[in-house]
């Protein structure tokens, strides 16, 4: 069975760090790009952040810009989204989901979810 699942959610107060982690099982995640999403209460989903299948091109929300950095490690089979400087506003579910490499991050629809995790920003 394929699935996502998120991990490193938690409280933080605002300045601090997380570091968020996307695991795949069942399918090998160096043929997809994946993508890091967040859902605050009562607001849209938002994309916050997106890399290649290969790594080499990765995009951010203006939003994160500078503050979020987005890896991967292909052999770990693991996306990881490092969240530094973090802001109350920040504060959401976050899902990592993934899309096969050949649409890329360009997609506007991703194939696998994970369950989702929380991140809370508060002093």
């Amino acid at each position: 069975q394929s699935q996502l699942v998120e991990s490193g959610g938690g409280l933080v107060q605002p300045g601090g760090s997380l570091r968020l982690s996307c695991a795949a099982s069942g399918f090998s995640l160096d043929s997809y790009a994946i993508g890091w999403f967040r859902q605050a209460p009562g607001k849209e989903r938002e994309r916050v952040s997106c890399i290649s299948g290969s790594g080499l091109s990765k995009n951010y929300a203006d939003s994160v810009k500078g503050r979020f950095t987005i890896s991967r490690d292909n052999a770990k089979n693991t996306v990881y989204l490092q969240m530094n400087s973090l802001k109350p506003e920040d504060t959401a579910v976050y899902y990592c989901a993934a899309v096969e490499a050949r649409f890329g991050c360009g997609s506007a629809w991703f194939d696998y979810w994970g369950q989702g995790t929380q991140v809370t920003v508060s002093s």
